[in-house]
């Protein structure tokens, strides 16, 4: 570990250094040094001392948190229909939260305007408009090209292909901006929030869409963009209907929430969401019942080799979808049919411990590393 004040910052923000002496032995600092910087931080307004730790046989240590009027961070989970926001301090405790709704088929620039209006009326909900927003971490439910920050070949999102959300949104705030996909915001979120301990670790969101994303020995793998995309690989159904990307035996064609609403709406069943299509399989609508059961047999199907492959700690559902309890059965059943008994020896199968703050507690939580990991805390020693 290094010996900038930055470090320290981050230290303390991950709650691994919660004295001057634990910053000390995790920095690899002298005492004095750390001792000084720490005052300079606190007059900075970016760390205070209270409270008193645990002793080790002398005196008990003063404990080191992030000031809370040193900035907020907000993080937004833009759904289909909805959008999730979020306040959230630079310890990533979440102030205030609420949902809105919100259709992306609107195109970017409405859907940008919505954004800036709910941010504005959040920070003031949260009382925090008084302090440094430091930065936004949005979440796309579709695939996102995460150097750029924009989102690419999305389906049932008409005017967003290529579109840089993340540079527009940045220029329009003045705050650095992440964007990424929301599947890969839920594993960030579940693993963050939910599963600390537990290093790789899949999720999987099944709602409008269907995607995955994946955490590899702590970190979000993204590959060149594309990791965890299960929405095209293709399964072995009896009737071909033809996908977005043009084949016809893709997951995402048979067993999003899209393409169950749209079965269901052939047989004379309205169904205005996810949401709504659980309810129906709690009421016992037996045609709603099946279809969710066999989309979670072809989730299984896809997920069988991949959980072989990986061989994750836990495999974690989430998603409109991960609400019904015949969707997650026959996912759990597929797995434990078909895999191997040593990638299944040790594997937990469970629905998001975060629920549907999956996505929101993700985003947050990456535009926290960003700005922790930013000149931010030079900046701000350098403007004192």
């Amino acid at each position: 570990m290094g010996g900038s004040a930055g470090d320290l910052v981050r230290l303390v923000a991950k709650g691994h250094g919660r004295s001057r002496a634990e910053l000390a032995r995790l920095s690899g600092m002298a005492p004095s040094s750390v001792s000084l910087r720490v005052e300079e931080l606190i007059e900075a307004g970016l760390l205070r001392e209270d409270g008193e730790g645990a002793s080790r046989g002398g005196r008990r240590p003063r404990q080191l948190r992030l000031h809370e009027n040193a900035g907020v961070v907000v993080a937004v989970d833009v759904g289909t229909h909805h959008v999730r926001m979020a306040v959230l301090d630079l310890a990533g405790r979440v102030l205030l939260e609420h949902e809105l709704p919100g259709e992306i088929a609107e195109g970017p620039e409405r859907v940008i305007e919505r954004l800036l209006d709910n941010l504005r009326m959040t920070l003031r909900q949260a009382e925090v408009e008084h302090l440094p927003l430091l930065g936004v971490g949005i979440g796309m439910p579709g695939p996102v090209d995460p150097g750029a920050a924009k989102v690419v070949a999305p389906s049932r999102m008409p005017g967003w292909n290529d579109f840089p959300i993340g540079r527009r949104m940045s220029e329009l705030l003045g705050v650095r901006v992440v964007v990424e996909n929301d599947a890969n915001l839920m594993a960030v979120g579940e693993h963050r929030y939910g599963w600390p301990d537990r290093d790789n670790l899949m999720a999987v969101k099944a709602g409008t869409g269907i995607g995955c994303g994946i955490i590899v020995s702590g970190r979000l793998h993204r590959g060149r963009g594309a990791a965890g995309d299960i929405s095209h690989v293709p399964v072995h159904v009896p009737e071909p209907v033809t996908c977005s990307c043009g084949h016809s035996d893709c997951l995402e064609a048979h067993a999003s929430g899209a393409a169950l609403r749209r079965i269901l709406r052939a047989q004379g069943i309205e169904v205005s969401s996810s949401r709504h299509l659980v309810d129906l399989v709690n009421d016992g609508v037996p045609e709603a019942t099946t279809l969710v059961r066999n989309a979670g047999r072809l989730a299984g199907q896809v997920l069988v080799p991949l959980v072989n492959f990986f061989n994750p700690d836990v495999l974690v559902l989430g998603g409109g979808l991960s609400a019904a309890e015949p969707f997650v059965a026959a996912v759990r059943g597929a797995i434990y049919e078909r895999c191997l008994p040593l990638a299944t020896r040790d594997l937990e199968i469970a629905t998001a411990v975060t629920g549907r703050d999956a996505c929101m507690l993700g985003a947050g939580s990456l535009v926290l590393d960003e700005v922790l990991a930013s000149e931010w805390v030079d900046d701000t020693l350098a403007a004192r």
